[in-house]
């Protein structure tokens, strides 16, 4: 059993906050009108401080601009400056900014070393519940999102949250899908399993992920999954040591993004990095950086992206 663990040292650049979907468990979105768009200028004062600290991946993650919107195409430009930008200061993006055109995709490929989108659940019920209110969370929209990222050849990380109203069978119906689709396309990196994690802003009223139920569904995963797909776990999250090992030993080898600001969850930060390494050191674990794009998808980047 390889005892190396993965993470990508990462900062997250967030377009806007502004998003038309209202997920009950969200601790991301504002609303229309209550964000500012992040400038370019502003976006390279960030980038510049970030040149000597070890940084790799940029993730363009942002609220999501409602397709019929006449926002839409300036909202889609910026995406692609901000990741335009990245790359020409020696960054290499990632973006999730929720589902796209198979046309915008295709754009972003150009300028993006790897994309994602969590697939979430596969059942259709969390839309009578914690997605009411967030057409964009259909999930065959994002089964969608996921065929067009193989069919472009886009190196691709997806996942699913656990504890907002599935049952064990939804999860693993929501994996056999991920692996069906990458067995006919060969492009997802990563699978993320991701536990509900209460936020000071959300309005769902579920309690935390039971953490204890963790390592099964790792374990699990494993076994549905391609061996070809990494799981990934967000440190974070897992608020218990022993259960982040008690993980690693199940099949997990890859802890994310380690930012400074988890964006999508800020009120767990991340571990400072010496000590997630000094946890994984005294297991027997060697925690070790990696790129937004693994090796075997080298091939795939645009000649512009060649690393």
């Amino acid at each position: 059993m390889s005892s190396l663990v993965t993470y990508s040292p990462a900062y997250t650049l967030v377009p806007t906050y502004e998003c038309f979907n209202r997920c009950t468990y969200c601790n991301f979105r504002t609303d229309i009108g209550q964000s500012p768009w992040i400038s370019l200028t502003d976006a390279q004062q960030q980038l510049q401080q970030l040149q000597t600290q070890d940084i790799t991946e940029i993730l363009i993650l942002s609220g999501e601009v409602h397709p019929y919107s006449p926002q839409r195409k300036a909202w889609f430009q910026r995406i692609y400056d901000l990741c335009q930008l990245a790359l020409e200061m020696g960054f290499f993006p990632h973006t999730n900014v929720g589902p796209l055109s198979r046309e915008e995709m295709e754009t972003l490929k150009q300028v993006n070393v790897s994309m994602g989108l969590m697939l979430e659940q596969l059942t259709p019920k969390l839309l009578t519940t914690v997605h009411r209110y967030a057409p964009n969370k259909d999930p065959q929209l994002r089964l969608q999102q996921l065929q067009w990222a193989g069919e472009l050849k886009i190196p691709f990380t997806t996942g699913i949250l656990l504890g907002i109203g599935e049952t064990l069978q939804d999860c693993w119906d929501s994996l056999e899908a991920i692996a069906s689709l990458h067995r006919d396309w060969g492009h997802i990196q990563e699978v993320i399993l991701q536990p509900h994690s209460p936020g000071h802003q959300q309005s769902f009223t579920a309690p935390p992920f039971d953490l204890y139920q963790l390592p099964k569904i790792v374990k699990k995963a494993r076994e549905i999954l391609p061996l070809s797909i990494t799981i990934q776990i967000p440190p974070n999250l897992v608020t218990q040591p022993h259960i982040l090992l008690q993980c690693l030993e199940a099949g997990a080898r890859d802890l994310g993004g380690i930012c400074i600001i988890d964006e999508v969850n800020p009120d767990y930060p991340h571990l400072h990095h010496k000590t997630l390494k000094d946890l994984l050191d005294s297991a027997g674990w060697q925690l070790v950086p990696r790129l937004p794009v693994y090796p075997q998808y080298y091939d795939w980047l645009p000649f512009s992206l060649n690393i």
